[in-house]
């Protein structure tokens, strides 16, 4: 391949100046808050992980348009998915990000592309053959805006003004989840407890091949490809009173309930309420399984610590949804968040379905005419392996494979679209 013809497959460059100028123009009036965080851990196994990384930059170079990261790994059956997902997940989510767009479009961009960085991070892991697994609660902040995915039973919760506590994640168990349990069965999986000697049914729900209490996860390779990686994600914004965040393995949350948590370290700042939510679990538990907990405050600019307040009724949230969302999730949207007060919700999107997730608008085509897949970000001709047509679908305007169902959506490569077709029930579920 010419130097001329990779020229052409790169997008255009865009000055450094106008993306600063553009991020300038398109920023809040209202000034960003601080981030003050917290860690504490206590191993029983020592396979949690954790990710902090309060510096991150969405135009390199420009410290205005800032973001935070934290994330928990909780993994199980060995260290090597967690390890895996904690050093290669941020990156796969951001090259999922189109370029040179501006912070609005960025953090409406967020939610799908996180999507893609989960899956992406699943696939890669794959192909290590390695057996292991991890949950993933994965946290950007970006001002006063808070995008939360999560697959496993892994939790964040916020705490706000006037002491509302409102669940940014859905728990992934198959015991307590029975949408979860519904769709495992209908793409091929089995679900059912222990048997023991005698035919006694014995502990939690699990999915069979493999004996995965969660339904969904990073890695287990093991297992069938109905245990998807694909993320719940929720996308809220704070007043600027700020509020706390607890990020947490279940470690704690087998201990305490998110109420519990919460109001347990009230008061307390960031690195001292990490550690007593931890003491908490373990007065009140024991040390059953790996502790691990995150606490990340908001702050407004005019103080130094999270105000505390007494209590506010509860308020109305405002609701700006952005994609489709079932019934199902606004019934749950309504039971978990009609009570989060002064926070407007953005997004929040659970299916686990990946044709849904990514949208009818993604970016297919590149400058060289080439097709870019969405979620490993390849770029591959029309006639390649992936067979793309060169016409389009009569209905929805949308390339397709032929190997399978046409479908509204971006373009996949060969290698994902047969993960999706494995995740979605339409192909045999083989262990990954």
């Amino acid at each position: 391949m010419s130097r001329t013809e990779i020229s052409r497959m790169r997008p255009p460059l865009v000055p450094l100046a106008t993306l600063i100028g553009r991020e300038l123009r398109n920023s809040d009036k209202t000034e960003k808050p601080s981030i003050r965080y917290g860690q504490a851990a206590l191993a029983k196994k020592g396979e949690d992980y954790f990710l902090i990384k309060p510096d991150c930059q969405r135009i390199p170079g420009n410290p205005a348009s800032s973001f935070s990261v934290f994330a928990i790994f909780d993994g199980h059956n060995g260290i090597s998915a967690a390890i895996f997902a904690k050093e290669n997940l941020l990156n796969h989510v951001m090259s999922a990000i189109p370029q040179g767009i501006s912070r609005e479009e960025w953090l409406q961009a967020l939610p799908r592309a996180l999507v893609a960085g989960f899956v992406k991070t699943d696939i890669e892991f794959q192909r290590k053959g390695e057996t292991s697994g991890t949950t993933v609660t994965f946290v950007v902040i970006d001002g006063w805006t808070v995008t939360v995915a999560s697959v496993g039973d892994s939790r964040c919760i916020l705490d706000t003004q006037g002491g509302v506590v409102s669940l940014l994640t859905v728990d992934h168990r198959l015991e307590e989840n029975a949408e979860e349990r519904e769709r495992v069965t209908k793409s091929g999986g089995e679900v059912g407890r222990l048997n023991v000697y005698g035919g006694t049914e014995v502990g939690p729900l699990r999915c069979w091949p493999g004996g995965l209490c969660l339904s969904r996860s990073i890695g287990d390779t093991d297992v069938g490809e109905f245990i998807v990686p694909i993320p719940h994600v929720k996308q809220v914004k704070l007043s600027n009173a700020g509020g706390r965040l607890i990020i947490a393995s279940d470690g704690i949350w087998d201990a305490l309930s998110s109420e519990m948590a919460a109001k347990s370290c009230r008061g307390l700042p960031a690195e001292l309420a990490a550690k007593l939510v931890v003491k908490e679990a373990l007065r009140s538990r024991g040390l059953k399984d790996d502790t691990t907990c995150l606490v990340v405050d908001i702050i407004p600019p005019e103080h130094s610590v999270l105000p505390s307040t007494p209590r506010k009724k509860q308020n109305v949230i405002s609701s700006f949804i952005f994609g489709k969302r079932s019934q199902n999730s606004i019934n749950k949207l309504t039971n978990k968040l009609s009570s989060v007060g002064v926070v407007e919700e953005l997004f929040e999107e659970g299916s686990a379905m990946l044709s849904e997730r990514l949208g009818k608008d993604f970016p297919q085509k590149t400058n060289s005419g080439q097709f870019r897949c969405a979620i490993c970000q390849v770029d591959e001709p029309p006639t390649d392996g992936s067979e793309v047509q060169s016409a389009k679908c009569a209905n929805s305007g949308s390339f397709y494979s032929p190997t399978s169902k046409p479908w509204e959506g971006p373009f996949l490569c060969t290698s994902c679209r047969t993960k999706m077709d494995a995740m979605e029930g339409k192909r045999p579920s083989q262990p990954k």
